[in-house]
């Protein structure tokens, strides 16, 4: 092959001859470097029939210009030559099968163009998923008042449960109370009857050995009974406070005993506590109320009854007033009934001189506040207590250690609570 032909850009042919391009643009021929010329502007020879088609387009129908349509090859453009590459200047000649390929495939994706040639547009690949976000989900954003929650709803739990057992301590649980606070009064009150050492005023005698001295609050001075609304051998106490009649009717200390001359004043709760005067509405006049004291037994006879709005005048020597509250539900005054004495007059040793205002009709005991304050402390403390040893050890075990201790101040934060409550409520 002479250097004219090495300068040549051709490819090899289908027949081995060696169809190459020249630098101007025309075919060289065979090995001898003959060939025939071809005007300038042709670009390519239609391929007989029979042969493979080389790089060159065949003619178009009108048998205009045919170098329109031809690509001028790319180094490296589909000649795959087996690992080896061919030195520079060097036609390196193929299979047919190769050049076709080269000729009619379409130009990749990752190939450049060649000029006036127009690639079909790449389709879009698709695109990936954006990642997620990382960022706290509401979830994760709530999680952490999660334990604020739960100690605000068990407090509430526990606040609940501590209204509910006050409600149920006071319309239930307390009439248990008074119950058992009457038979143990009554057997002290009939043990000093039959000793004849009674309290027979604010000065005693007091107790089985007959001491001189003021009569205790909350000591049994009497039994009182009312057939008409059901009341029999009713232990009154000393004391009118919220806190003496929660085990029965008191009696108020500035007024005389049962018997004796005077108005005779005797309190009874309506709805807590056994409600021992709850009936007292019922009473007519003409009904006998009887009394028993260390002075024998004093029978009265109803009179007259009437609300705190209205004062009752009755001129006799001897009175009975029975007081409760006029209402169940929110008591603003009360209920009296008056009763004349229709035995004979016991002499009085006197009265009190001075009473606590917790002694009057419809007062509390506010002293009882700064217990209260302390049994809500320690119920606090044992439901704290509780909580630690149920999380740290057998949750059955701490619940079987702490109820009883809770239920004992639970007991005593009612009894404190229920004496800031009107007294005759």
């Amino acid at each position: 092959m002479t250097d004219a032909q090495r300068t040549g850009a051709g490819v090899a042919g289908a027949d081995g001859d060696g169809v190459t391009a020249g630098a101007d643009g025309g075919l060289g021929g065979g090995a001898d470097g003959g060939g025939t010329a071809q005007p300038p502007g042709q670009a390519g020879e239609r391929a007989p029939p029979g042969e493979q088609g080389t790089l060159f387009n065949s003619d178009p129908a009108d048998g205009g210009d045919r170098s329109a349509g031809v690509r001028p090859a790319v180094p490296g453009d589909g000649l795959a030559t087996a690992g080896a590459q061919a030195p520079a200047g060097t036609a390196v000649q193929a299979p047919a099968s190769t050049a076709v390929a080269v000729a009619e495939a379409p130009s990749t994706a990752g190939t450049a163009a060649a000029p006036g040639q127009q690639s079909a547009p790449a389709s879009p690949a698709p695109a990936s998923p954006a990642p997620a976000s990382q960022g706290p989900s509401p979830a994760d954003g709530g999680s952490q008042w999660r334990p604020v929650v739960r100690g605000s709803a068990m407090a509430l739990l526990l606040l609940a449960v501590v209204v509910l057992g006050f409600i149920g301590y006071l319309y239930e649980l307390s009439g248990v109370q008074e119950a058992r606070s009457q038979a143990i009064l009554y057997q002290q009150l009939q043990l000093e009857l039959a000793n004849q050492v009674a309290p027979l005023g604010p000065l005693g005698p007091n107790g089985l050995n007959g001491a001189r001295g003021p009569t205790p609050l909350g000591s049994p001075v009497a039994i009182l009974n009312i057939p008409a609304i059901g009341i029999h051998d009713m232990v009154v106490v000393q004391g009118t406070s919220a806190e003496n009649l929660m085990v029965g009717p008191g009696h108020r200390p500035d007024s005389p005993l049962p018997g004796q001359p005077g108005v005779v004043q005797l309190y009874g709760r309506r709805a807590t506590f056994g409600g021992p005067f709850s009936h007292l509405g019922e009473l007519q006049r003409g009904d006998i109320i009887t009394a028993i004291t260390g002075q024998g037994v004093s029978t009265y006879r109803v009179e007259a009854a009437a609300y705190s709005n209205r004062i009752i005048e009755d001129p006799a020597p001897g009175r009975m007033l029975l007081l409760t509250s006029s209402s169940a539900a929110i008591p603003t005054y009360f209920y009296q009934v008056d009763a004349d004495l229709t035995s004979r007059l016991r002499p009085s040793p006197g009265v009190a001189r001075t009473i606590y205002a917790s002694a009057l009709p419809l007062a509390n005991d506010s002293s009882n506040l700064a217990m209260t304050m302390v049994w809500s402390l320690a119920l606090a403390l044992v439901a704290a207590i509780g909580t630690v040893a149920a999380t740290r050890w057998s949750p059955w075990v701490a619940y079987l250690a702490v109820v009883p201790v809770a239920m004992a101040v639970l007991w005593n934060l009612y009894e404190n609570l229920a004496a800031l409550l009107p007294n005759l409520y």
